[in-house]
């Protein structure tokens, strides 16, 4: 057995690998957004995971051809609902942006006695400053 009957035994073995990892993706992408889609009922999705059961390849391909398009816009709104949701994690736990709102605060504080003169003085020279 020649060197190049091994490497081409190697690539063709790589070849099936990237084809199979390629089609658990699509199998996997598939079956997340019949769950994602809300305007497919039940029994739809029980009958689309039956025939990506039993007729793995050609269902992946039809659902692919039929129900792309539909597939990529639920995506893009997961994406865009996540993001939104990301930013106003982000703004809530990082507490008020405006220097007034602090200083409104830290003088809540000082008016119930939570804090006192020097504290509210350098809560609010902190504000200002950043």
């Amino acid at each position: 057995m020649s060197i190049w009957e091994n490497f081409w035994n190697v690539l063709w073995a790589f070849f099936w690998a990237f084809a199979f990892i390629a089609y658990l993706f699509a199998i996997f992408a598939i079956i997340g957004d019949l769950f994602r889609d809300h305007k497919l009922n039940g029994w739809w999705k029980a009958l689309w995971i039956i025939f990506l059961i039993f007729v793995p390849f050609l269902t992946a391909l039809i659902y692919l051809i039929a129900r792309g398009r539909g597939m990529a816009e639920r995506q893009a709104k997961d994406v865009v609902a996540a993001q939104k949701a990301s930013e106003q994690y982000i703004k809530q736990v990082a507490g008020s942006s405006s220097p007034a709102e602090e200083i409104n605060k830290a003088k809540a504080l000082l008016d119930s006695g939570a804090i006192n003169q020097a504290e509210f003085e350098a809560l609010k020279a902190k504000a200002l400053a950043g």
